[in-house]
């Protein structure tokens, strides 16, 4: 076997010169694990992934939402209650109005005080109406006769554009252009949604805003 050819000069090939300035990393220690990004300096730490919450890209309609009560404490209940619609399943509060002082219409008891609140939600009227009766039955709303007097009123008057003629629920509510408590805080909030001959049908019957 022949004897490799070595530089005549002395001078080490190109290679071993590479090696011995550092062109290649030393052999890593066993057992030793290898830096990961830079070269030098600890391992990059990966940021802890954050738990997802739940989806809310449900479809919405917009529906409108009466409320009112002439029992106990009437103004707190109807603030309450906007706060109790918009924790709704699905549903969210979008504009409130302000509150409003009526006299009753065919009704008994004290004066109403009334408001409306636009709502953006994934319940379909029908889930929409039974949730606004059970905050109606949490409120302590009672129905001895027609017309009572009543701790917590909520009527839904529209929900998107549905017609609706059911034996529980009819859509848009049927006399909601009949009154005043519901016109005047609906067009403060809406006022695409009330024409201005239903306000003016309505200018004798007795609305003060409060706040």
């Amino acid at each position: 076997m022949s004897t490799p050819d070595r530089p005549k000069d002395g001078k080490k090939s190109a290679p071993a010169a590479k090696a011995a300035k550092g062109g290649k990393p030393a052999p890593r220690a066993a057992g030793k694990p290898p830096s990961a990004g830079s070269k030098s300096g600890p391992p990059a730490r990966r940021a802890p992934s954050r738990p997802r919450g739940p989806r809310e890209d449900y479809p919405t309609v917009q529906a409108f939402v009466a409320i009112g009560a002439n029992l106990g404490d009437a103004e707190a209940t109807v603030k309450e209650a906007m706060a109790a619609i918009g924790a709704l399943q699905r549903t969210q509060v979008t504009a409130r109005s302000s509150l409003y002082r009526s006299a009753p219409v065919d009704a008994e008891g004290p004066d109403f005080i009334n408001a409306v609140v636009a709502v953006r939600t994934g319940l379909d009227a029908e889930q929409l109406l039974i949730a606004l009766q059970r905050l109606e039955t949490l409120a302590g709303r009672e129905r001895p006769f027609p017309n009572a007097p009543r701790t917590l009123d909520l009527d839904l008057l529209m929900h998107g554009n549905s017609v609706i003629e059911s034996p529980t629920l009819t859509l848009p509510h049927p006399r909601m252009r009949e009154r005043a408590f519901v016109l005047k805080p609906l067009a403060e909030i809406a006022p695409d949604k009330v024409p201005r001959a239903a306000l003016a049908r309505v200018t004798g019957q007795v609305i003060q805003k409060i706040r």
